[in-house]
């Protein structure tokens, strides 16, 4: 695809291409795409920011369960980046929680939301962003209507299972040298059997 051989000079020039190749295919992803600025940031020690295209897929997946006055947890928020697209999609209504092993990186996520204009939203507690061990994800919020994991797990932890929402679903990258996408989904009863996406 064009967007893994190219450099992006601007945010909108990544969405167009995400959204020509179909990665973006919703209205409702598209536009919070391009309400967002921070994507293009370095974040440093030793961390790397999710590929774009891992992000768009991300917010197709879990889009159902991102609705005004939903919760959702960011597991290794870095950047920020995510928890400022989740704050648009859940509104003043809903409740987005980062968590990051990574102080700097917590204040640099807290950073770039101000930036964006999001400053209000984690004075008022509807963003938070949170030193913590992300394999445990964060019980003090739980249940989450979605959960967004942007680092590989071996396994799919049964820690973040046990924070969903009934229903509920989780992004989570799974594997060590061959990674597969996988959502886990929630009914209203109990655990449903986990997609593999990619």
């Amino acid at each position: 695809m064009y967007w893994r051989k190219h450099t992006f000079g601007s945010n909108e020039e990544l969405v167009e291409e995400l959204v020509a190749e179909r990665v973006i295919r919703s209205d409702k992803v598209e536009e919070v795409e391009r309400s967002l600025t921070t994507r293009l940031r370095s974040i440093g020690h030793n961390a790397t920011i999710s590929a774009p295209v891992m992000h768009a897929h991300a917010l197709e997946e879990l889009k159902d369960h991102l609705k005004p006055g939903s919760k959702v947890l960011d597991v290794g928020s870095g950047s920020g980046y995510l928890c400022g697209v989740f704050a648009h999609l859940v509104g003043p209504s809903g409740k987005v929680i980062g968590v990051e092993h990574i102080p700097e990186l917590v204040a640099f996520s807290e950073d770039n939301l101000r930036r964006d204009g999001l400053g209000r939203a984690l004075e008022k507690g509807e963003i938070e962003v949170r030193v913590a061990d992300g394999r445990l994800g964060y019980p003090n919020g739980a249940p989450y209507d979605a959960i967004h994991v942007g680092a590989s797990s071996g396994t799919v932890p049964q820690e973040l299972v046990d924070q969903l929402a009934r229903p509920g679903a989780m992004f989570i990258p799974v594997g060590t040298y061959d990674q597969a996408i996988i959502l886990v989904c929630t009914s209203t009863l109990d655990f449903d059997p986990v997609t593999c996406l990619i």
